[in-house]
């Protein structure tokens, strides 16, 4: 892997020394997400409470600017302005490149129709939105400070019989996700606010080197 990209890896690794025991899942979890990108797929990403929080954070940061300015391609910002040279332009300048992802929790429509229309839909709803939106090559990650989140367990067995990935993002006990997931990253934490603390610089990472990679 490219020095610039292994450095965002060591700085966290120096911010947060806990953190070198997770160092080769994190590269894992990072090549994972690389191939689904450069493949042209996309991520869905699924968490509760404080992980659904996460979960719209972590798109927050792939779907537009985080670091870099990701300024639109000059064959792209022509292609604006021709089909509207003054509303074109002002696109042409704003618009920011975006790693396509989707967090699962957002579309309140669908999942209160679905948890009042289906049994056991509220346990279902992820696993509804990874069968509507997923495709073979993309990436499904689960966010549980447990590993047990049982929402986020019915989507991974969805995410696997589309061919897609499963990346899982836990604490040290790893739980039920940590055995089925592609990759999982278990930080060395127990107490759920304590994993959580770990989690965030830890996406934080993977957001700043899948940027270097596609933008820098």
């Amino acid at each position: 892997m490219e020095e610039r990209l292994l450095k965002h890896v060591d700085l966290l690794i120096k911010r947060y020394p806990c953190l070198e025991e997770c160092r080769q899942d994190i590269i894992a979890a990072y090549e994972l997400l690389e191939k689904c990108y450069s493949d042209g797929n996309k991520l869905l990403v699924a968490g509760n409470g404080g992980s659904c929080a996460d979960s719209e954070h972590i798109v927050g940061e792939l779907m537009k600017g985080f670091k870099l300015p990701r300024k639109c391609s000059a064959e792209y910002a022509e292609k604006l302005k021709a089909v509207d040279p003054v509303r074109g332009a002002e696109l042409a300048m704003r618009l920011q490149g975006g790693l396509p992802s989707i967090a699962l929790d957002g579309h309140q429509g669908l999942n209160t129709a679905y948890i009042n229309d289906v049994e056991n839909g509220g346990l279902l709803m992820y696993a509804q939105q990874v069968n509507g939106y997923g495709k073979a090559g993309d990436i499904f990650l689960g966010i549980s400070t447990s590993g047990n989140s049982k929402n986020v367990m019915y989507a991974t067995v969805v995410a696997h019989a589309k061919n897609m990935k499963v990346i899982g993002l836990t604490g040290a006990k790893g739980g039920e996700l940590a055995k089925v997931a592609d990759v999982v990253i278990k930080v060395p934490e127990t107490e759920t606010y304590m994993i959580q603390e770990l989690h965030l610089p830890l996406y934080h990472t993977l957001c700043l080197m899948l940027e270097d990679r596609f933008f820098g």
